[in-house]
């Protein structure tokens, strides 16, 4: 077929027509730096450098497995998740519009663990110890300067606080039957905030403790929870705590009444199940109350783990931790499979989406940072665009003229060919699904000046053949055929040069290896197939006698 200028022809044509369909059906897919978007740089954490290279090389390729997943989840189009290095994660977002909710769909760890609640005497027990641990350990200044107030917390508000809890864990038709279960301790909190008042002297953590009436849950007003925190994380305080337990903070703040509030609930420090067993989680309302829901599914082991611990504590209430912050603190009514839920409150489906999605894709084996982020406005990227069309025009016109010039119609018939390069070369890039970047449109200038330097090649060789007496078909033949190891060795070293460049590099340089190396193999395409192919029509219309315009 390639023998006969028929065969040659009808090759062209079909090349040329899967071309078109190809750019038809799948256009091309415009990089960040051309249509905007988010660039971001993550590393795994070792702060305490107690990592080897192989363990943090072995989180890095577990994280990027999780974070393809979950940008997958998430509907970026044509998103850039690769590592870079031994330690390092490149993520871009073209054309995202929310940056923030991307950066904390990427950013979330996504820990899920299942924690029972324990009964609150134990702690009631152990705060006075807690109390003179945090007086030894800040003395009489630094409580002053900790800013302690010495008034107590009305009843009233502790009051309010402790019915909303009430509300919250049993429902408001069973309100007066949850009063009567809790007057005991609610009698006890009341007392303790109005006939003891608390001292920075003297209870400088408890005082801002409040008890809520809900097994292990305690309640702190939104404005002290920043001094709460400071005197949890002295030393000896949270050691201070039962053995195999801790203190967890709501993920939400509260509102009861005029004041807004934290929980904090005492939990068991070991979970009875984790994340990994998730299999599945969906986003939905709660058809009782209206609230924002996520329910997720466990595999066969954790149902079977889940319903175990279920059913020896009912009455009791399981926590739900995500991320070190509790979520939900249900009260466990009946035996419970496989399937469970996280209650979100009146927070956006949205954002229950995005937790359902990170919980599909897991969480981190390692803590993710994030090291370097940039942001490519639209604007900025159009103007690369028309940058890169305006340097493009300016060189191909450049092209056009001087072989036209130089080489009158043999140019012309090489400029022809350039026409089917620059269309196999997009098309190239659409059926790869490469991303056209700025740097990629600079290796397609490249690759153009290469595919025009291989018809200067064989022109000037078939003017070489036509000096030394050659009739014009025995030159151009001459000519293709002398010019065909130069070609070769210029387009195959480029070529590695390429493949080393895709290598190493990171977005920016592969953009420009691909879209090179696809200027690269159509470039000899066309010179050494189409531009003689052209020849071969244009000698067949002519005598043998006739002289070439070359």
């Amino acid at each position: 077929m390639f023998g006969t200028l028929k065969g040659r022809l009808l090759v062209i044509a079909l090349v040329v027509a899967g071309a078109a369909a190809v750019l038809f059906t799948r256009p091309i897919t415009l990089g960040l730096d051309l249509q905007g978007g988010m660039y971001l740089a993550l590393e795994v954490q070792d702060p305490e450098g107690t990592m080897t290279p192989e363990v943090r090389r072995a989180h890095t390729e577990q994280n990027e497995h999780i974070l393809r997943n979950r940008i997958d989840q998430f509907g970026v189009a044509e998103p850039t998740v690769q590592r870079v290095g031994d330690y390092r994660i490149i993520v871009e977002l073209p054309g995202i519009d929310d940056e923030e909710r991307a950066r904390q769909v990427i950013e979330r760890q996504a820990f899920l663990e299942l924690k029972l609640l324990r009964e609150g005497t134990p702690l009631m027990q152990a705060l006075p110890r807690m109390d003179r641990a945090v007086v030894a350990a800040l003395g009489p200044e630094g409580l002053a300067a900790l800013g302690h107030s010495d008034e107590p917390v009305a009843a009233d508000t502790t009051r309010q606080l402790q019915q909303d809890v009430r509300d919250r864990l049993f429902g408001r038709a069973d309100t007066a039957a949850a009063d009567t279960a809790a007057s005991d301790t609610t009698a006890v909190a009341e007392e303790d905030t109005v006939t003891t008042p608390a001292t920075p002297s003297s209870r400088p953590l408890s005082a801002l403790l409040n008890e809520s009436g809900g097994e292990g849950e305690l309640l702190v007003l939104e404005q002290d929870v920043a001094r709460v925190n400071q005197m949890l994380a002295l030393p000896g305080v949270r050691e201070a705590l039962p053995r195999g337990s801790e203190l967890i903070w709501d993920a939400r703040t509260r509102g009861a009444g005029a004041q807004l509030y934290r929980s904090l609930y005492f939990v068991t420090a070991e979970p009875f199940l984790t994340g990994e067993r998730l299999e599945d989680a969906q986003a939905g309302r709660d058809q009782q109350f209206g609230q924002t829901i996520v329910s997720f599914q466990l595999d066969r082991r954790g149902g079977r783990d889940f319903e175990r611990v279920t059913g020896a504590n009912i009455g009791r209430r399981i926590a739900i931790v995500l991320d070190g912050q509790i979520h939900s603190a249900p009260e466990i009514r009946t035996r419970i499979g496989a399937n469970g839920q996280i209650d979100m409150g009146q927070a956006p489906m949205e954002e229950a989406r995005d937790l359902a999605l990170v919980l599909r894709a897991g969480a981190f084996s390692a803590p993710l940072e994030i090291v370097e982020q940039r942001s490519v406005g639209p604007s900025l990227g159009q103007d690369s665009i028309d940058q890169g069309r305006l340097a493009g025009i300016i060189g191909i016109s450049l092209v056009i003229l001087v072989m036209i010039v130089y080489y009158r119609f043999a140019g012309f018939l090489a400029i022809s060919a350039l026409v089917i390069y620059v269309l196999l070369l997009m098309a190239g890039l659409a059926g790869l699904g490469a991303t056209l970047t700025a740097p990629g449109i600079a290796g397609i200038i490249l690759s153009l000046g290469m595919a025009v330097d291989a018809n200067v090649l064989i022109f000037e060789r078939i003017r070489e053949e036509l000096v030394a007496g050659r009739t014009v078909r025995q030159a151009v033949d001459n000519g293709f055929g002398h010019a065909m190891s130069a070609i070769v060795d210029s387009n195959i070293t480029t070529l590695i040069t390429a493949l080393i460049l895709f290598q190493i590099g990171t977005g920016p340089v592969r953009g420009f290896a691909v879209t090179l190396s696809i200027g690269i193999v159509a470039s000899f395409f066309t010179a050494v197939f189409i531009t003689r192919s052209f020849m071969m029509a244009y000698l067949e219309r002519r005598r043998t006698a006739d002289a070439i315009s070359i």
